[in-house]
């Protein structure tokens, strides 16, 4: 909202409500006093409430929110790389021996330090059921606001022909909303005789990383 939605072009100013909702909502939530993580949250509301009253009211027009094609395309570039991201850490409850990418691929490229080629990632024990029910509920979170980019973004989408691929990214995450049948977040292996949630959920969350990416080039094409 802060970086794209509400602002008609790169220098343009940013809307004051949204400078402050922002950071409120990003506020440490194990902070339990002096600030509570709620007070900070409940700025946050305020701020958003205001910018949405803002933007609802025809008197007014400081309050925006621009739905276009680039803005939708530089907000999934964001949503994409935090799925790859959820997608590596859940695929990392049964260890893997990654490769260093770093590079990119690019010949010349350069890093701040020196990285091993291959390097073991492993989640530990007692982090699975926290990586799992974060990637979870950031899947709800994201879920929702597609349907409402379906509403707000239509004749965007319509106009792109990407109606259906977003309708694949949001039946991709509603996959990940299914209530475990377990008491627990099973660890098995991959191929072993017990089930691994966190690979099924990393399954459908890399399903809807591949799917936005193409998303984002149908936004892209003119």
């Amino acid at each position: 909202m802060r970086e794209s939605f509400s602002r008609s072009q790169s220098q343009s100013a940013e809307d004051r409500d949204l400078v402050i909702a922002e950071p409120q909502f990003k506020f440490d939530n194990a902070s339990w006093a002096l600030p509570s993580t709620e007070g900070e949250y409940r700025q946050g509301l305020r701020a958003l409430r205001s910018y949405l009253q803002r933007s609802s009211d025809d008197n007014h027009n400081d309050g925006q929110f621009h739905a276009r094609a680039d803005n939708l395309n530089f907000w999934l570039a964001t949503v994409e790389t935090r799925l790859g991201s959820l997608s590596q850490r859940l695929s990392a409850s049964v260890g893997q021996v990654r490769i260093d990418t770093t590079s990119g691929g690019t010949v010349d490229a350069t890093a701040a330090a020196p990285a091993a080629v291959e390097q073991m990632t492993r989640t530990p024990w007692l982090q699975i059921d926290d990586v799992y029910y974060e990637s979870q509920g950031s899947a709800w979170a994201l879920l929702h606001i597609l349907k409402a980019v379906e509403v707000d973004f239509a004749e965007v989408l319509q106009k792109k022909g990407a109606q259906v691929s977003l309708r694949q990214i949001i039946r991709e995450l509603e996959a990940t909303q299914r209530p475990l049948t377990s008491p627990m977040v099973l660890n098995g292996d991959g191929f072993g005789l017990f089930a691994n949630h966190s690979l099924v959920l990393a399954s459908y969350i890399s399903r809807a990383h591949a799917a936005i990416i193409d998303l984002r080039q149908l936004l892209s094409q003119g």
